[in-house]
């Protein structure tokens, strides 16, 4: 059997493919454990140029693929473009995996700390979840925004863990992994938990309970016995194959499989509605109070008046309104040179008014100043349209008809407002020139969800 050293060597290899330089252990020691069988290589990319299959990331597309001159073999060599920004994939540097038995996790048989209380709708899912992972099943949860979906896995995880099960919540973006680990860390203080992300601290350590964006799953294979991925419909997930193979390589064979979405795509909906996949619906917040309805309100040529240096008159109104009765807004708009070029017209109504978006190096600090209510009103694109609270917003979307805004992006963002308990309704205004299908069927997808939630008894009178 392994060392005490080998142990961790094994701790770290299990469930993961890697190259030599991303395992923090010596030469000398990988080549030992090569000798006894515990590890084993295999080349990171197989097949002839161009039609190739990188072992990493799963990509298959041709002009996904390159010849270079490799200073590390000598010669030509091929490499992986989808998965370049985790480092380069080449043909003549083999993946590194363990080979031995997998490492045991000896878990409290009541991990979870939470003493927290569900809704109705969210008991409902809870113990939906919890039985799909018992069986190992793979189970939808339809739940609106704001519902508390991350509340709803806490049991079913419980059960995983103290069964010595390892258990990965994956999701497309890195601040939901930000925001979701200091929760998982106060709820389940003894197990051991990693957060992975593009240059986490945590990429070395051992972890029960790792929580994860999407990508990282590309040098996980066969390790995890539960795999949730919340916001399944998010991009860049939804548009890349090789991310959902990432996902279905790094669960085990027989492997419980939960998605947490607020808006399935019309595929997953239809199989819903068929009986071809099985789901839970919340279509009702914890607070039980209806979702805000989005309104349409016609803005006129708004691309127009911004290039000219104005505001459009209705956005103008809805904007005034907010800074003179002091209720906080966001605004979305469809892309960054827009709101960069709407945004001196903006502050000229108030000089604290901020814009973000996903490039923005102080992102961060602006989102943190929207929640301290120190920005009336903060301009920005899709990037906020999830994965972000503030207690008490009004929201409207400039040029609601645009392409970007899709009938998923359209409920989410409306999904911002009237989260709180506090406050629980809010604003929701999507202003056009000309309405779109997106934008109709956004607002039918709220509708339809109150009117499920009246008729199940989950909002209050």
């Amino acid at each position: 059997m392994p060392s005490v050293f080998s142990e961790q060597l094994q701790r770290h290899l299990a469930g993961r493919i890697l190259f030599e330089p991303e395992i923090p252990f010596s030469p000398e020691l990988l080549d030992q454990h090569f000798k006894q069988g515990w590890i084993r290589a295999e080349p990171a990319i197989q097949g002839e140029f161009p039609h190739c299959v990188c072992l990493r990331c799963g990509n298959r597309a041709p002009h996904l693929f390159a010849e270079f001159p490799c200073a590390h073999c000598g010669k030509t060599s091929i490499y992986c473009r989808n998965c370049l920004m985790m480092g380069r994939v080449t043909a003549c540097k083999p993946l590194i995996t363990w080979a031995g038995p997998a490492p045991a996790f000896h878990s409290p048989r009541h991990p979870l700390h939470w003493d927290g209380t569900l809704s109705e709708g969210q008991q409902a899912a809870s113990e939906a979840v919890k039985a799909a992972i018992l069986q190992k099943n793979e189970l939808l949860i339809w739940a609106v925004c704001g519902s508390g979906k991350t509340e709803i896995v806490f049991k079913g995880i419980e059960a995983a863990l103290a069964n010595g099960e390892r258990v990965c919540i994956a999701t497309p973006r890195t601040d939901v992994v930000l925001e979701l680990a200091p929760r998982f860390r106060r709820v389940f203080p003894d197990i051991p938990i990693a957060a992975l992300y593009g240059g986490s601290p945590d990429r070395h350590k051992w972890a029960q309970l790792v929580i994860s964006t999407t990508h990282q799953l590309y040098r996980f294979a066969s390790a995890f016995d539960v795999v949730i991925v919340d916001e399944v419909d998010a991009f860049p997930y939804t548009f890349d194959e090789t991310l959902q193979c990432a996902v279905q390589k790094a669960a085990k064979d027989r492997c419980a499989r939960i998605y947490l979405t607020a808006t399935p795509s019309e595929t997953w909906q239809l199989e819903c509605k068929t009986g071809k996949r099985p789901f839970v619906t919340i279509p009702a917040r914890y607070h039980r109070k209806p979702l805000p309805v989005p309104v349409f309100k016609w803005a006129g040529n708004w691309r127009k008046k911004f290039e000219k240096g104005k505001l459009p008159v209705p956005v103008e109104a809805w904007v005034k309104k907010r800074l003179e009765s002091g209720k906080q807004a966001l605004l979305f708009l469809p892309n960054i040179r827009l709101m960069k070029k709407a945004e001196p017209v903006f502050k000229q109504l108030h000089p604290a008014i901020e814009s973000v978006h996903a490039e923005d190096p102080d992102r961060k600090e602006k989102v943190e100043r929207m929640r301290a209510g120190k920005t009336p009103l903060l301009l920005t694109t899709t990037i906020l349209e999830r994965g972000v609270t503030f207690p008490n917003i009004d929201v409207c979307v400039v040029g609601a008809e645009d392409a970007i805004f899709t009938e998923a992006a359209l409920v989410q963002i409306a999904g911002r407002a009237g989260r709180s308990a506090d406050f629980p309704s809010g604003d929701v205004t999507f202003f056009h020139y000309g309405k779109s299908n997106a934008m109709v069927k956004a607002q039918r997808h709220i509708l339809s969800m109150n009117e499920e939630a009246g008729k199940r008894g989950l909002l209050d009178a």
